[in-house]
């Protein structure tokens, strides 16, 4: 196996490090509060502590990326992720593992743009960068749920504190590999010290690339407030002080963030880059996948352990089979949008996601896991279809700014992604609380009608996709040859 495809595994650790780390504390929570003896609210910022750094910084992360490099970025990221997990699982107090988790997000916050950026840098020849983009995303689903998998078979028979120090070995194979297999341009001190560095344009020119600390700072007072309000909203009050006040913020500074880029002469983001209808048509298609998976993921767990009574084990390897799907589908997708355009392929996932979720919405009190397994499979083939999206946003961009249109694309998943929980969780407390019965049918009848409401959405990115990405292809004009190093076993 050549270096470029070692450097892909490296990649691929780190990715399914940080998205298993998304949720594969959910499940052991009960154990954890039990231990360290939690109370309500530092349970809910165990979890919130890690997604609040993480969402905040994604924007910050890209450009740092972009500045002094993918691989910097990637070794620092990674190195901060897996100390930040053994911190995690040593923790002896709520303080100091809600401490941990923030670092886990800053880690990711690192690795997650950096672990795109280099794509398109290993991968030079655009039918080898698909391929390496569909592993990366079928990677990513795989670790969606195996999470709660994880979680919950070692909460169930090991101490708790495994569910974080299984990062250690993973993170040291990784950048074992990754230090000799990664290889690409570097950054003299010189340029780190003054804050700049030079990069290869898409026309094969050089030019400097400033670190555009105003952007950077708006940007992530923005994500922070707008990801905190979305966190704790339901928890406060959608009316109350703290939540009004954080989405306030939220705005004040994502309008700064908009002056100051289209001011600055180095912007973080080229704001005419959103006029166009592959970028800005792409970041929403991803939103609204992102609306149905988060949205499904957590609502769909409840009504197995609630409903099908699943132990939380059960609940997690119920979500396997669409999950191996939705990776199998993954590495298929670019050949397919290759074929057919990224439009049609991206519309075809999004209209089975969302004949899928309808399906789901039949499920009733005597429903059994056989009942949803074919909608779960569905679902996970149309999931995996979406894969080219990745390439088209980061294709918008020039390879200069790969970690940028990252940081883009994944801050469009996590906040919309939020926002499905969000918006999903309050339609379907609305709707338990108008009907009448027992707790369980109450449950069930706003579950499927939340389902359907949630299918209507995905429906909507089939004709926006159709419309945004028509004649496009994943193929992307090569990285510059100076811009790039051939990667070495």
């Amino acid at each position: 196996m050549s270096g470029r495809w070692w450097a892909l595994v490296a990649v691929a650790l780190a990715t399914f490090m940080t998205y298993l780390d998304n949720n594969v504390v959910n499940v052991a929570l009960p154990t954890i509060q039990r231990d360290l003896a939690l109370t309500i609210s530092g349970l809910e910022w165990i979890v919130s502590a890690y997604i609040l750094v993480f969402a905040g910084l994604l924007l910050a992360g890209g450009r740092l990326a972009d500045v002094f490099g993918p691989r910097a970025a990637f070794f620092t990221g990674l190195t901060v992720f897996t100390l930040a997990s053994v911190a995690a699982g040593l923790a002896w107090n709520q303080e100091t593992l809600i401490g941990a988790r923030a670092l886990q997000g800053l880690g990711a916050a690192l690795v997650t743009p950096a672990t795109l950026a280099l794509l398109p840098r290993i991968f030079p020849d655009p039918r080898e960068r698909a391929t390496a983009v569909g592993v990366w995303s079928a990677v990513g689903a795989l670790a969606l749920a195996i999470g709660p998998l994880t979680g919950g078979f070692l909460s169930e028979n090991a101490h708790w504190g495994w569910i974080f120090l299984i990062n250690a070995p993973i993170g040291v194979v990784a950048a074992v590999i990754g230090a000799r297999a990664i290889r690409v341009e570097r950054v003299t001190p010189e340029q780190v010290t003054t804050g700049q560095v030079t990069v290869a344009s898409g026309r094969g020119t050089t030019g400097r690339l400033s670190l555009d600390l105003p952007g950077l700072a708006t940007s992530a007072v923005s994500l922070f407030a707008l990801t905190y309000a979305l966190i704790e909203g339901a928890s406060r009050g959608w009316t109350s002080g703290p939540i009004l006040g954080s989405f306030a913020v939220a705005a004040v500074a994502a309008v700064a963030f908009l002056v100051v880029e289209s001011r600055t002469a180095q912007p973080m983001i080229d704001l005419t880059l959103f006029r166009e209808r592959v970028f800005s048509g792409g970041l929403l298609s991803m939103g609204l996948w992102a609306f149905g998976v988060f949205g499904i993921y957590f609502f769909t767990a409840i009504y197995l352990q609630s409903a099908l009574g699943f132990s939380p084990i059960e609940a997690g390897a119920g979500f396997v089979p669409m999950a191996l799907l939705m990776a199998v589908s993954a590495t298929v997708a670019p050949r397919l949008a290759e074929r057919f355009g990224s439009g049609p392929t991206v519309a075809a996932g999004l209209g089975l996601m969302a004949a899928a979720v309808a399906g789901l919405s039949s499920a009733g009190e005597g429903s059994h896991y056989g009942d949803l397994l074919p909608w779960f499979l569905v679902y996970g083939l149309g999931g995996g279809l979406l894969v080219p999206l990745t390439n088209v946003v980061l294709n918008a961009m020039p390879p200069a700014r790969a970690g940028v249109a990252s940081g883009v694309l994944n801050v469009s998943r996590e906040v919309f992604g939020l926002l499905g929980v969000t918006i999903l969780g309050a339609v379907l407390s609305a709707r338990q609380g108008a009907l009448t019965g027992p707790p369980l049918h109450t449950f069930l009848e706003a579950y499927r009608f939340t389902l359907l409401i949630a299918g209507a959405i995905v429906l909507v990115g089939v004709p926006v996709s159709l419309y945004s990405l028509r004649r496009t292809r994943t193929a992307a004009p090569a990285v510059p040859a100076e811009a790039v190093a051939e990667p070495v076993a």
